[in-house]
């Protein structure tokens, strides 16, 4: 039987620490929701390991939660405080939505897949954040704050459109090695973005580029 708090303590001290995450209020989020049952079961020894836990086994193929290192680093770049609204996009088993709650925010998880759907209701019962609002298809809002689960390969115009004012969004850009974390703010109808840190994780179906044609 894995001792899941001091792996925790573990995740926290040898990979956020050491991998830029200094903000007290997401060391400590992190260090208090339990990663485990995010998972699947058969996976839960492996829950704190710094690389992407893949969701097949909840009828998912292709979609994984985000290692610890890059979902850290990813609320840390939102600053995100409490009371502000947060859209935890493509929320998977719902663990970075834990964290977002934890942190003081209203958060909304949305998630097309009906499998994942289910995983992440019992798993943020499970942990104590049942007051995250769990949603099929993508909410009005605006929302201050956009946390985005995958990477994409073209623009996310209707993510972009449900930003508030001076709101800000987090995703990462581009497939594989190539990938990087984007954060972009909104002024208006414009919205300005600069580059993070390099990341990768698995493209969300709705932004892959569609191979084009050529002769």
């Amino acid at each position: 039987m894995s001792d899941f708090a001091a792996l925790r303590r573990n995740m926290v001290d040898c990979q956020l620490r050491t991998y830029d995450v200094t903000d007290r209020a997401v060391l400590a989020a992190m260090g208090e929701v339990p990663r485990e049952l995010f998972v699947p079961p058969a996976r839960r020894d492996v829950a704190y390991i710094d690389q992407p836990v893949a969701l097949d086994a909840f009828g998912a193929p292709g979609r994984a939660m985000l290692p610890p290192m890059t979902a850290g680093r990813m609320l840390q770049t939102l600053d995100v405080q409490p009371g502000q609204r947060l859209l935890d996009y493509a929320c998977g088993t719902g663990y970075s939505a834990a964290v977002a709650l934890a942190l003081g925010a209203e958060v909304t998880a949305c998630e097309a897949s009906a499998a994942l759907r289910e995983a992440a209701a019992g798993a943020l019962a499970s942990a104590g954040a049942g007051a995250v609002r769990l949603v099929e298809g993508l909410p009005e809002g605006p929302f201050d704050l956009i946390m985005v689960n995958g990477a994409c390969e073209t623009r996310p115009e209707a993510l972009f459109q449900r930003l508030a004012e001076g709101g800000k969004l987090v995703i990462v850009e581009g497939a594989g090695r190539a990938g990087r974390v984007m954060l972009y703010s909104r002024s208006g109808e414009t919205f300005g973005g600069r580059a993070i840190f390099d990341a990768a994780a698995p493209v969300l179906d709705e932004f892959r580029r569609v191979p084009a044609f050529a002769l």
